[in-house]
């Protein structure tokens, strides 16, 4: 894991958030029954509820990775023919889900930073035979995707991990058709994390310290031009956690999980 010193580099700060972002998250790719501090595999996607159902049609090598934060599914954003998106598409499984979802008619595509994650969700599609859905590398701060493509825009427990959360709010609702849904899980804080802490690339690797505060959290999606925002629920997501010291730390901050639906309005 990379380690460093407080910096006053922004951008090099950045590069470093990055790295360890993808060290950790190439880990849980590769090495998925690994020790983490946050709860990994179908084990974790079934207490954060996901219907056993629906985690019989994902293919166990992408489900062993699963990493998200919460069940957002659950606000039936997606319907058959829908264009959407998976922002941190990880090893497939909400990308497989939003594929079966949309069916041959729909379309939909997913982005990530991890190589290891991207290969194993380029299996995943293959092993479903989903023609309808395609993975690209790519930055969710700059998507390589033209003004109003998508009909609905998902995300599972990766915003947080990235530093400028208002420029993915935008480019995000840039994306979306008018009147199209942002429907996403992600962590968030009750309490307000020291400017030292956010200068380890480590611990924002470790989902906590790149987390904000769920009232400005929610105000920077307002800002970005969403409408009819709803908190769905909080998830005590943490609580899953097998590791007592990141319990504690997610106690200290209130750090927790939360499902939010939120609206483009029409033009």
């Amino acid at each position: 894991m990379v380690m460093i010193a407080q910096m006053k580099d922004k951008k090099k700060l950045r590069q470093k958030i990055r790295q360890a972002v993808c060290q950790m998250y190439e880990e849980v790719s590769t090495h998925p029954h690994l020790p983490f501090h946050f709860p990994v595999g179908k084990t974790a996607a079934e207490v954060l509820g996901y219907p056993k159902d629906v985690l019989n049609k994902i293919p166990p090598y992408c489900l062993e990775s699963f990493a998200g934060v919460a069940y957002h599914f659950k606000t039936n954003p997606i319907g058959p023919g829908d264009t959407v998106l998976d922002i941190g598409s990880g090893s497939g499984t909400d990308l497989l889900i939003a594929g079966i979802l949309t069916g041959k008619k729909g379309k939909v595509s997913g982005i990530d930073i991890t190589d290891a994650m991207i290969a194993k969700a380029k299996k995943g599609v293959k092993t479903n035979g989903l023609a309808n859905i395609t993975i690209i590398k790519a930055d969710a701060e700059n998507l390589p995707f033209k003004t109003q493509t998508f009909d609905v825009v998902i995300s599972n427990g990766v915003i947080n991990l990235i530093p400028d959360k208002k420029k993915v709010f935008g480019e995000i609702f840039r994306v979306l058709k008018p009147n199209g849904i942002f429907n996403f899980a992600d962590i968030v804080l009750g309490k307000a994390i020291s400017e030292k802490s956010r200068q380890d690339p480590q611990l924002w690797a470790e989902c906590i310290v790149g987390a904000t505060q769920e009232v400005w959290y929610i105000e920077m999606i307002k800002q970005s031009g969403f409408e009819d925002i709803e908190v769905i629920e909080r998830v005590n997501y943490f609580d899953f956690s097998p590791s007592q010291n990141t319990k504690e730390v997610a106690n200290q901050y209130k750090a927790h999980s939360i499902i939010i639906k939120a609206k483009k309005g029409g033009e």
